[in-house]
C-alpha cells in the first residue's frame, strides 16, 4: 500500500510539473543568477544566449526577486547587448520597486516579492551568433554623485525572452 502512495504521489508531481511548464509557451530563455544578499556596482549579471529565429521578434524581460532589505522605490540599471559582431547597445533604464508607502511590488506572499520587468519590446534577432546582455544596477541616492556600491535587497537578477505569438 505505501509503494501505491509513493507512485501516485510520483505521477502526479510529474504531471504537475509538465502542466506548469507546457502553460508557458511563450519561454525561449530564462535564466537566473542569484546575488550574495547585495548587488555591488562593480559586478553586473551576464547572460549569454544563442540568436533565435531571425524572422520573429521576441519581448525582453529583467526579472529581479527583491526582499524587504530593499530600501528604495526605484531601480536604475545599465543594460549592455552586445551583438555577435561585437556591437554594443547600451540602454539606461528605470523601474518602480515599491508603493509611496514603501510596500515593495511585485508578486509573491513572502517578504520576497519577483517583479518581471519589461525591458524591450518586439525585438528581432538581426544577427545570427552568441548574444550576451550585461546588467548593472546603477542607483544613486537623491543629492549624492557617487552611486550606491552595495545595493541591499535584491535576491536573484533574471533575464528572459518570450516569443510573441500573434495568435494569442
Amino acid at each position: 500500500m505505501m509503494l501505491k502512495n509513493k507512485t501516485f504521489s510520483f505521477i502526479f508531481a510529474v504531471l504537475f510539473v509538465f502542466c506548469f511548464a507546457s502553460c508557458d509557451k511563450h519561454f525561449v530563455y530564462d535564466q537566473y543568477q542569484q546575488t550574495n544578499g547585495t548587488w555591488e556596482a562593480n559586478n553586473p549579471f551576464v547572460f549569454e544566449y544563442e540568436a533565435l529565429d531571425t524572422l520573429t521578434p521576441y519581448n525582453y524581460f529583467i526579472n529581479l526577486r527583491v526582499n524587504k532589505d530593499f530600501p528604495y522605490n526605484n531601480l536604475f540599471l545599465i543594460v549592455e547587448t552586445e551583438l555577435p559582431s561585437q556591437k554594443t547597445l547600451i540602454d539606461t533604464v528605470q523601474y518602480l520597486m515599491a508603493a509611496p508607502d514603501g510596500e515593495l511590488l511585485g508578486n509573491g506572499f513572502s517578504d520576497v516579492k519577483e517583479s518581471k520587468l519589461w525591458f524591450k519590446e518586439q525585438v528581432p534577432f538581426t544577427e545570427k551568433g552568441l548574444h550576451k546582455i550585461k546588467i548593472s544596477q546603477a542607483v544613486r541616492e537623491l543629492g549624492k554623485v557617487n552611486g550606491v556600491q552595495e545595493l541591499k535587497g535584491i535576491t536573484e537578477v533574471g533575464f528572459r525572452i518570450e516569443k510573441i505569438d500573434n495568435n494569442d
